[in-house]
């Protein structure tokens, strides 16, 4: 009998392991990774920036995060992810192709690598949702709502689309080597610079810089914060594709940085304000996870440890910049947080990937020098495409319906002017 069970054992071993063949541990965890990028978006971030405006706009940016995500998952099924990940042909380098429009050529047995294609696209479609629904941040309390819903329709198919497919869709970048495990390119500098050309060509809100603009509710903002580092598993985690050591180690070093990103920025307010402050916590935290979100399933503990408190010491400097230095209205600091922490994610990347810094060691044998020169030509390209098409963008749909409200319905709030309602009625 035990013979029996000997020659069993050894023809199922024998059988080749195919590399399409369906994991269902692997589909398991991106499913869930799938509900936490989601629950990032609604609703992580939409409490998140709620909580940050005035309470008079406070419905305004809940309803523009919504309807971002309910318009841009439409997106990715009519043309998104057929753009970002289908064949271009010719021009493959660049853009896909459009063979893959409603998800035609994915069937239920559909494979992409372990796991369901389906599954696949619909990880992809909350991180084509969240990224739009971060510039949010850059206009705030100042956009019309036919505009912002136009501008994020667009801005996913001209700019994220091409970006995602450069990096992640075997585009350019891909091959020159660029390493993105899970955003810093595609995600956190295409937000953030498209947010701080909002800023900019929409032009600050009435008030600022002289007028005090404090969040209108810390405890939701918190809430949401929260909500986004949890999220953020599913995030980092779910990036590896895999249910194996990528996805543990992302979740790790995407826990350490959030902490460092934190605790970094409370110290730097205690040392220049006297007192540390609930808001910079949430924020050096974000910074954290945005600023490892590139290097996460490249970088060891010690590394992830490093890129934390790199950002918070970063993106802090950057944030009093932006705001008292340029006098740019940036609402909710997306780019010194989302920008700035994409930027040096990406640097750094080429730098904690390297298995020879003995205890800040990563998990890749590269070059470091090399490797640092293709992260910037990723970088730089990301910055000056987004920044251009971002201001095509927003020049056509002020022509269309005009991108701010005027002065009187600013002054009235968002809330009652767009959508004819209040965020509270006591």
């Amino acid at each position: 009998m035990n013979k029996i069970f000997l020659l069993l054992g050894g023809l199922v071993l024998s059988q080749p392991v195919y590399a399409d063949s369906i994991s269902g541990a692997d589909t398991a965890w991106i499913m869930t990774a799938t509900a936490l990028v989601l629950f990032m978006t609604i609703p992580g971030l939409s409490l998140f920036y709620a909580g940050l405006v005035r309470s008079k706009n406070v419905l305004s940016v809940l309803m523009q995060c919504f309807t971002i995500t309910c318009l841009m998952s439409l997106l990715w099924l009519v043309a998104g992810y057929s753009l970002a990940f289908g064949d271009g042909g010719s021009f493959n380098s660049f853009i896909g192709g459009l063979d893959n429009v409603l998800l035609a050529q994915i069937a239920e047995d559909t494979p992409s690598g372990t796991i369901p294609e389906s599954v696949f696209a619909l990880f992809q479609m909350t991180f084509a949702v969240i990224t739009p629904a971060l510039i949010v941040g850059g206009f705030a309390e100042r956009m019309r709502f036919s505009a912002v819903v136009i501008f994020s329709a667009a801005w996913l198919l001209l700019v994220y689309a091409p970006i995602c497919h450069w990096v992640w869709g075997c585009g350019w970048l891909s091959e020159l080597g660029v390493m993105d495990f899970a955003g810093g390119i595609v995600v956190h500098i295409t937000a953030g610079v498209a947010a701080l050309v909002a800023a900019v060509v929409l032009g600050n809100r009435r008030g600022f810089p002289n007028q005090a603009m404090p969040p209108h509710n810390m405890t939701m903002s918190i809430t949401g914060a929260g909500m986004l580092w949890v999220g953020w598993f599913g995030f980092n985690g779910g990036s590896a594709l895999a249910a194996n050591g990528d996805a543990g180690m992302a979740m790790l070093v995407t826990h350490i940085s959030a902490a460092a990103g934190a605790c970094t920025w409370m110290l730097l307010e205690r040392i220049n304000h006297g007192k540390a402050s609930a808001l910079g916590a949430v924020t050096g935290m974000v910074a954290g996870l945005g600023t490892i979100t590139p290097a996460s399933g490249f970088v060891g503990p010690g590394g992830g440890l490093i890129i934390g408190l790199s950002a918070g010491f970063v993106c802090y400097y950057a944030t009093g910049y932006i705001k008292r230095g340029l006098k740019i209205d940036d609402s909710l600091d997306v780019f010194p947080v989302h920008g700035v922490g994409g930027i040096l994610g990406t640097l750094l990347t080429a730098v904690f990937a390297s298995n020879a810094l003995g205890v800040f060691s990563g998990q890749h044998d590269i070059e470091i020098g090399a490797q640092l020169s293709t992260q910037a030509i990723g970088v730089v390209s990301a910055i000056v495409y987004t920044a251009v098409i971002t201001f095509v963008i927003l020049k056509v749909t002020d022509a269309l319906v005009g991108n701010r409200v005027d002065d009187e319905d600013e002054m009235q709030g968002l809330d009652l002017i767009s959508h004819d309602e209040r965020g509270y009625d006591l």
